[in-house]
């Protein structure tokens, strides 16, 4: 029982990672109700929805549980550039009988209006990703009760995060599914106000081991460690570097409480750990995934995509339509390095198992054990 598991007042070293579009109110409460700490990805929820997802979770459990809000601003991106994004996907629309794409009135929620109803919600967490929050906004969410934690992808990140007064760091390694979280330009150390180039993605890959490790030596406020950490091995490896709890997506995401579709579950059953590929294809963002078809057809046009959020929203009918239609060569299917490891089964029955191979791990052996080895 280390210091963040008492202050959230939690039994297990163990955050179910915020998945947006595939967690659910059921998957949260589960897996708070069982001793972690259960996440909602609240980045592409509006306000109401947020509320109302809350509202869900406590009606099943009077545990606490976090909510994840991507730092985002409405992005403005000249007409051409938008037409050709839509050039580029129209034939993959016409594969699936749909129209072209067409711009949106909106690209993302509006990420002030979502801090405003994480304030009215006051989860026991607050987390963040893609960007980072003032001293002031922090102050905020702490003002309300809420537990602040950062997503870095560099030391240099988490340290940004700590400055700000955040509670604590979540250590996003390269092997973890989904968005990555770099916001700093670690190929221009000094940089103020620039968007990360490919190449301060590229740079910021730095594996979970050697993250982790860094942070928890260098900060004085808490390390979550996210990234490849599928068993109780994988945890007690994340403490044992200094970490005092460890954050899991993909793990989850095939549990019976996940939002993921058929076709989704039957990719993550058969994908290996060769089979994810970083790319921004689906969303203008690099993010983990199974390499499908629609990865593979677009892959040259990987620097010339538009960033998230504009390319996520051109993409996002293809992709609901895909996930309808059963076919997961048009999916956005994010998964981390351990996607080989997924155990399909309740999120309650998972965090019970994770909790046993964990103490199993940690277990002193004995030396005539070791010995008649």
């Amino acid at each position: 029982m280390n210091a963040l598991l008492q202050r959230l007042q939690i039994d297990l070293p163990l955050f179910q990672g915020p998945m947006t579009g595939s967690d659910t109110p059921q998957l949260a409460a589960a897996v708070s109700q069982a001793g972690g700490l259960g996440f909602l990805g609240c980045g592409m929820r509006s306000p109401q929805a947020m509320r109302e997802v809350a509202a869900a979770v406590r009606a099943a459990t009077a545990k606490p549980f976090g909510m994840n809000l991507f730092v985002l601003e409405q992005p403005t991106p000249d007409a051409a550039t938008v037409q050709a994004a839509i050039d580029r996907l129209a034939p993959l629309y016409a594969d699936l009988g749909l129209p072209p794409p067409e711009a949106p009135a909106r690209w993302c929620e509006d990420f002030h209006a979502q801090f405003e109803a994480l304030l009215e919600a006051r989860p026991a967490v607050a987390s963040f990703t893609f960007g980072i929050l003032t001293a002031a906004q922090v102050a905020r969410l702490q003002a309300v009760g809420s537990t602040v934690i950062g997503t870095a992808t560099t030391l240099a990140e988490a340290q940004a995060w700590a400055a700000v007064g955040a509670d604590a760091v979540c250590a996003s390694g390269m092997e973890a599914g989904g968005h990555r979280g770099t916001f700093l330009t670690p190929t221009q150390p000094g940089a103020t106000g620039a968007a990360p180039s490919l190449a301060d993605f590229a740079a910021s890959m730095v594996g979970t081991l050697p993250l982790v490790a860094q942070c928890a030596q260098a900060l004085s406020i808490p390390v979550i460690a996210a990234g490849g950490i599928m068993d109780g091995r994988g945890i007690a490896g994340a403490l044992a570097l200094g970490a005092q709890a460890v954050q899991m997506g993909t793990a989850f995401l095939n549990c019976s409480e996940s939002a993921i579709g058929p076709a989704y579950r039957e990719a993550l059953a058969h994908a290996q750990a060769t089979d994810t590929r970083t790319t921004r294809i689906f969303s203008g963002r690099p993010a983990r995934g199974i390499v499908n078809r629609m990865m593979q057809a677009l892959q040259a046009d990987e620097s010339t995509v538009p960033p998230y959020p504009v390319q996520n929203a051109l993409t996002g009918a293809l992709r609901r339509a895909a996930a309808q239609a059963g076919q997961a060569d048009c999916l956005s299917l994010w998964a981390g390095q351990g996607v080989a490891q997924v155990r399909p089964m309740p999120a309650a029955q998972l965090v019970a198992l994770l909790a046993q191979e964990w103490q199993q791990a940690t277990a002193p052996r004995s030396t005539s054990t070791i010995g008649h080895q």
